[in-house]
């Protein structure tokens, strides 16, 4: 045990550590670190392999470097390279390997040019790209058959410096030097680059910028702004509408219930079921674990954003946002344990603790299924994408020493601290009948409702996301994302008050999972939209196929946590203003 704890603690280390990117400085001619990334499909964002798949030059010795947690998650895998990139010191022309490519070769060559593979390295932590070859149909070529396909020998990088630093760099390849690959023949290749220095006036701390210009051209803006737009306008007529309902209808069921007039009372419902209204909510467990873990989530949206705002994240960056993501879920798993815990505890004294097991499976046990069958894929297919036995190993380890503890611990504290229900007591041992409802005031046409008015509002934003999270441009911004999120909050907690009177005011007093899948109902229109986006999409192959699904579902089951537990709150507390007028009165 005196050596494994020792081992166990730098694998945490090297799988956790953030890396603080410092401004490198360099003298003329000095070394930068220049790294070989992975190879993908560019329609296929998932599908990544390791640079060195292809018979490209390479050392005697490839050498991996060691990731964090985030750029395994990520999918990255950076090893060293032949290119030689000394600071501000122009090449032309030089040779980096002459290689005899075999028949088998020159095939999976040629099967990348026809998926348009791209590669990517990391020079000085700067991201870069560059096509691996081009594609010739036959009305471009002399002999009039085609396609022909023809791979890039030599490469041009193109960097800027400013006094001693790297600001920017870029890669292409040469077109004028190509090697025919149509044919399954062996064939000798001389791969060979060219780097050209200029100075630029940008300074250091904007050198990232430029990978989120995409997001401020001007078709781009005006987008964002009509969804903006959109969205106020959604929220200023809920406003009104509710405004109304609160203004009108209630005041009049108030003076209705307080003068006493029993012809009036016939035309009051909700006050009738005072006595059920409150009634503990079935499966209460379930119930309860629901709460904790969309509560949980929400936490972690703060967290987030306020990470990027800080500019901790930058487009590209070495798994950062993937660190982050895991390190928030693991420390609010006590958030998970005390909202559990505290609500079942409200109801009854025991069972709380299944709530709080539930809570730590409700979100993760479907996660860990998809992300089980999504890996067994990457492996298969021989992808980055793919973890290794380690990192898993290191990931439950890491859950089961902080994330266990930590969720058990508030759901101890969520036990004993519970809060006052602030319910009026059941008072009736039967609960009372619930009458026929018209078809439009049944649960489907709510859920339909409930979650089509906010979908609207955010579907612009929602197309932003997937093109950045699928492709290999930044559509959307932190900041307008934020806004976003904060529309969509206000949006589903307004719906949920209003459907939730509706349903009252029929005497309908099972309100309480009705009222969550009211906010939820907007991940199930999220879900049938990413459905959407993918038809539309030159995305293919069962690999691409299965993670944009698995992973799609999953986020859009996030969002049914994290909507349903708004527009619960939202309706609870509406629940309690009412009745305690009522209880007043």
């Amino acid at each position: 045990m005196g050596i494994l704890k020792p081992l166990i603690l730098t694998n945490l280390w090297l799988l956790l550590h953030i890396p603080l990117h410092s401004a490198n400085t360099y003298n003329v001619g000095d070394p930068v670190p220049l790294f070989v990334s992975k190879i993908g499909a560019l329609h296929n964002p998932s599908e990544t392999y390791q640079y060195y798949e292809l018979a490209f030059c390479h050392p005697d010795q490839i050498l991996e470097k060691k990731l964090s947690l985030g750029e395994v998650l990520s999918g990255d895998w950076l090893a060293n390279a032949l290119y030689e990139l000394e600071f501000a010191v122009n090449k032309t022309g030089v040779v980096l390997c002459q290689q005899k490519l075999k028949r088998g070769d020159v095939a999976k060559f040629r099967d990348a040019i026809k998926n348009d593979f791209y590669y990517q390295m990391y020079y000085d932590d700067l991201p870069l790209w560059a096509f691996i070859g081009k594609v010739e149909d036959e009305s471009w070529t002399a002999d009039g058959k085609g396609p022909k396909y023809f791979l890039f020998t030599h490469v041009q990088f193109d960097a800027l410096y400013n006094g001693n630093q790297v600001i920017e760099i870029h890669a292409f390849g040469d077109p004028s030097h190509v090697v025919d690959f149509t044919d399954d023949v062996d064939v000798k290749v001389e791969f060979t680059y060219s780097v050209s220095w200029n100075e630029t006036s940008i300074p250091y701390e904007n050198r990232m910028d430029r990978y989120a210009r995409a997001s401020l051209l001007p078709i781009l803006h005006q987008t964002h702004w009509f969804s903006f737009i959109n969205s106020i306008v959604c929220v200023f007529l809920l406003m009104g509408l509710l405004t109304v309902l609160f203004m009108r209808h209630l005041k009049n069921d108030l003076r209705k219930w307080s003068i006493g007039d029993e012809d009036e009372e016939k035309e009051v419902g909700w006050k009738y079921i005072h006595g059920d209204v409150f009634r503990c909510p079935t499966n209460l467990p379930l119930f309860s674990a629901f709460l904790g873990c969309g509560t949980q989530l929400l936490t972690m949206v703060p967290i987030l954003f306020g990470l990027a705002f800080i500019g901790v994240f930058h487009p590209y960056s070495h798994g950062a946002l993937s660190n982050f993501i895991f390190i928030s879920y693991i420390f609010t798993s006590a958030v998970a344990g005390y909202s559990s815990a505290s609500f079942c505890s409200q109801y009854t004294e025991t069972g709380w603790e299944r709530s709080v097991l539930l809570a730590g499976i409700l979100f993760l046990g479907p996660f860990l299924c998809a992300a089980f069958i999504l890996n067994m894929l990457a492996l298969y297919f021989r992808s980055t994408a793919a973890l290794p036995l380690g990192t898993i190993f290191i990931i439950f380890l890491i859950y089961s020493l902080v994330a266990i503890p930590l969720l058990v611990l508030g759901g101890v504290i969520g036990n004993r601290y519970k809060s006052d229900p602030q319910s009026s007591p059941v008072t009736k041992k039967y609960p009372r009948e619930i009458p026929s409802l018209a078809w439009y005031r049944k649960t489907p046409a709510q859920i339909f409702l409930g979650g089509l008015l906010p979908f609207s509002a955010i579907i612009l934003e929602l197309h932003n996301l997937c093109a950045t999270i699928w492709g290999y441009k930044i559509y959307t911004l932190p900041g307008v994302l934020f806004i976003t999120f904060i529309i969509l909050t206000i949006l589903t907690a307004m719906l949920s008050v209003g459907l939730t009177y509706f349903q009252l005011a029929v005497e309908d007093h099972q309100w309480w999972w009705r009222s969550i899948l009211h906010g939820g109902s907007t991940a199930i229109f999220m879900f049938f939209y990413c459905i959407y986006f993918y038809l539309k999409s030159n995305m293919s192959g069962i690999l691409q196929t299965s993670f944009f699904f698995g992973y799609s579902a999953c986020m859009c089951y996030a969002f049914f946590l994290m909507l349903g537990t708004i527009s619960f709150r939202a309706s609870l507390m509406f629940v309690r203003r009412i009745y305690h007028a009522v209880k007043s009165e």
